[in-house]
């Protein structure tokens, strides 16, 4: 399955799409870090927080003073953030308990200790620690907080565990914080703002790249069909931004040079060939009154020769010159009408059995370029073999020889104009050197192409490979 679109529209609405997710997710991995970083930070203040006031209160009962309940304040407005759970009761222990399962956080230690120094609690020791509510021995050992644990279903929850010891003190006083239950809606949000976003985002360059597509799609028509037919219409009108109007323009007025160069062409080698033949054919006549049977023979020949040359020539320049639409055709019976016509004069061709294959084409263009390539394989590999296959869709009127071939390096060369393998200039071996190129024309005005390859063992196969219908 392909998921990259073929077309611009499609795959600047998909790098949109991307982009999207892209920033959204990478905004949704910012703030879940912020939020895990003010909740860590929150539970340290509100354990900073019950120390200090333990620490303001050393017989545990005397009201803090004014000063001290300022600190507590300010103290307390520190920990804004996250909506904690109170914490428990401080718990005087002489040496706190470390389980199996405790991790120990260094940079939450000296965070701490700062926060109590700063307040005026001297500490010599600190021990800060995350461990499960449930597995704590403190709320184990008191069965209604255990119960009241066990109906909230925090036994899995992760609780802040932070111990200090003052200076010259012997015991530790152990702050207890559950972690805060995260907020609700947090990702239905998130993903709320990612639909507003990518339909804002995706409707405006969808509008945008509509009206930049819209022309573009009628000029790329306008050009295939103009490069089908050769024939110019109206212009278009320009429509879409300044760059596609400019482009657009540009376009009607190389169409409209290149459609009056193709008439100018056509009109001279109309001409010419009307100049050419007229005296050609009183030279044919002409010839009649020559005496000697042989050199009669030879002018004849000669000009055989060069009126066959210029009916390939003008053939070559009219290839491509819309004569009416393609015909669906069967190409089974195109090809053994050729053959019939091959076999009828003498000439060692056979045809394969093929399927039946029927495609729109021009037939007296294609019938020409069957018969050019068959006339080449009996001229240089001494008979043809004449097949038809289809292949992933595709039509294959193939032609094989047993001939030389053609060197590799020169394949290319042999569909040039007036390229042979032949030295000479007589028709007879060598012909003008257009057959080849009349064909490839062909088979590239039917959509196909021409292609060479030489055999394994012996011999040259061409190809006319037509597109599926």
């Amino acid at each position: 399955m392909r998921l990259w679109p073929k077309s611009l529209l499609g795959q600047v609405l998909l790098a949109a799409t991307v982009a999207v997710l892209v920033a959204q997710s990478v905004s949704v991995v910012l703030l879940y870090r912020a939020a895990e970083s003010r909740r860590d930070a929150a539970m340290l203040n509100v354990a900073a927080l019950q120390l200090v006031r333990q620490a303001e209160q050393p017989d545990r009962s005397q009201l803090a003073t004014a000063e001290r309940r300022d600190r507590r304040d300010r103290l307390r407005r520190q920990t804004a953030g996250p909506r904690l759970p109170r914490p428990l009761r401080i718990e005087w222990v002489d040496n706190p308990a470390r389980l199996s399962g405790d991790r120990r956080d260094p940079a939450r230690e000296a965070e701490l200790q700062q926060l109590l120094l700063a307040q005026g609690v001297p500490v010599s020791e600190v021990l800060v620690l995350e461990r499960r509510i449930g597995d704590d021995p403190f709320i184990a050992g008191r069965p209604r907080l255990r119960e009241r644990v066990a109906s909230e279903g925090l036994q899995q929850r992760e609780m802040l565990v932070a111990a200090v010891r003052r200076d010259g003190a012997g015991e530790w006083a152990v702050s207890r914080v559950p972690e805060p239950v995260a907020p609700t809606g947090v990702m239905r949000t998130i993903l709320f703002q990612t639909i507003v976003i990518f339909l804002v985002l995706v409707s405006s360059l969808f509008f945008l790249l509509r009206r930049i597509t819209r022309p573009l799609a009628v000029l790329t028509e306008r050009t295939e069909r103009f490069a089908a037919t050769r024939q110019a219409s109206e212009p278009l009108a320009a429509q879409g931004p300044d760059d596609i109007q400019r482009l657009i323009a540009a376009h009607n007025a190389m169409e409209a040079r290149i459609a009056a160069l193709i008439d100018e062409k056509d009109v001279m080698l109309g001409a010419i060939g009307h100049d050419l033949k007229t005296p050609l054919a009183a030279l044919r006549v002409r010839i009649e009154s020559v005496e000697d049977e042989r050199e009669r023979a030879k002018m004849a020949a000669g000009i055989e020769d060069i009126t066959r040359s210029l009916d390939d020539i003008l053939s070559l320049a009219r290839v491509g010159k819309a004569t009416g639409p393609a015909e669906p055709t069967d190409l089974t019976a195109l090809v053994a009408s050729v053959v019939e016509e091959f076999e009828d004069r003498g000439k060692p061709v056979h045809m394969i059995d093929a399927p039946r294959i029927v495609r729109p084409v021009h037939v007296t263009w294609l019938r020409r370029a069957l018969r050019n390539l068959i006339s080449n394989a009996v001229r240089y590999g001494d008979k043809a073999s004449v097949s038809l296959t289809e292949t992933e869709g595709r039509a294959i009127l193939r032609v094989d020889d047993i001939g030389p071939g053609i060197p590799a390096d020169r394949i290319a060369d042999m569909l040039e104009p007036f390229t042979r393998g032949e030295a000479s200039r007589n028709r007879a071996t060598g012909g003008a050197g257009l057959g080849l190129t009349l064909a490839r024309a062909i088979a590239e005005q039917h959509g196909g192409e021409l292609v060479l390859t030489n055999l394994p063992e012996r011999g040259l196969r061409a190809e006319i490979r037509l597109p599926s219908s």
